[in-house]
């Protein structure tokens, strides 16, 4: 159970020689199990304010920079070495599947985004992280999950924490790209649908568009923090035993910048050839159009010729209606058979 200080949630964990030892004891305990050989600490807070997080700072002597950064808004992902800390913060993703009720049918939107971002900050100390997040967006319980899944780390210090939190972001961040990928496929499949509407393709792709860009936004920059991260190993009291673990999230952001980047330009290849269907689909009605116009003129022609109060061949004849219906029939079907042949109709 998470305890409150205030109104904030307050969450702790304690570890001792890689060993769960405590969980949620008391805030005055941080700064002492900090100092302890052999300990392991996280803290995570739930939307402190900035008094909070200046007693916390005075605590732990946290970098006034560092903390101000931790709630301030439109915070650019970053990872940051102070003297007695590091500092990193990073923004998770969900998308709107994983966050609505995928049984209830919800209203298309086409000014709602389909993305839910979320920043998560971590103060990163000798013996231990502090996470900061902004609402409950980010699910920490998984991070948490992680962390016991891979318990055999947690003997190499916060550098183990790290990896965890960072690579439950990155995931996420997989994740995320695979639904925006697999909504692109919907799209091409509608492209070349004779029965999709136009207007709803047009608004599903610039959907699309509107969460990639905004995807890429949170992608990109993580490349930037695991590879600040990596140079500071170090300084994260990060051991070489977590070298291949720290590479191969590396490897992971790196493969999510490069899907997101492929999917740019496959929406954008998605938007212009919308285009390009809504004119050749134009061309072929105006085609039509203008076959039908042509038929339809014939009769139009042969009956007011016929219509004239001049004598003709057969005028005033019984045969001579025949002959004129005959005209009428055999022109309008042979211009029919002519522009069926040139796909005009």
């Amino acid at each position: 159970m998470a305890m409150a200080q205030g109104e904030v949630e307050v969450r702790s964990r304690l570890w001792r020689n890689g060993e769960l030892e405590a969980e949620d004891f008391p805030f005055e305990k941080i700064s002492e199990y900090l100092q302890q050989d052999g300990c392991l600490v996280w803290v995570d807070i739930c939307d402190p304010d900035s008094q909070q997080l200046r007693d916390l700072a005075d605590e732990l002597t946290l970098d006034p920079m560092a903390v101000e950064d931790a709630v301030a808004h439109a915070e650019r992902a970053k990872a940051t070495r102070y003297a007695s800390h590091t500092f990193i913060t990073a923004y998770s993703v969900k998308t709107a599947e994983q966050v609505d009720d995928p049984a209830a049918p919800q209203p298309f939107d086409v000014s709602k985004s389909g993305l839910a971002v979320s920043r998560v900050s971590a103060f990163v100390l000798h013996r231990g992280i502090v996470t900061v997040r902004r609402g409950h967006d980010f699910d920490m319980d998984a991070v948490v999950q992680r962390w016991e899944d891979n318990a055999d780390l947690l003997k190499f210090g916060p550098g183990a924490l790290v990896h965890g939190l960072l690579d439950e972001i990155v995931d996420g961040h997989f994740a995320a790209v695979q639904v925006l990928d697999d909504q692109i496929e919907g799209l091409e499949d509608q492209l070349f649908d004779d029965k999709a509407l136009s207007k709803g393709v047009q608004q599903r792709t610039y959907r699309v568009r509107k969460d990639l860009v905004e995807l890429r936004r949170v992608v990109l920059p993580m490349r930037e923090v695991v590879n600040a991260v990596l140079r500071h190993r170090k300084d994260l009291e990060a051991p070489q035993e977590l070298n291949s673990w720290f590479d191969d999230l590396y490897d992971h952001v790196l493969r999510a910048s490069e899907w997101t980047e492929s999917l740019r330009d496959l929406v954008t290849t998605v938007f212009e050839t919308n285009l390009s269907l809504q004119d050749s689909r134009l061309n072929t009605v105006m085609k039509k159009l203008t076959a039908w116009a042509a038929i339809i003129a014939v009769p139009t022609a042969v009956t007011g010729y016929f219509g004239q109060n001049v004598p003709y061949p057969g005028f005033q004849q019984e045969w001579g209606y025949f002959l004129s219906v005959g005209v009428v029939i055999g022109i309008a079907v042979g211009l029919y058979a002519l522009f069926k042949r040139k796909d005009w109709l």
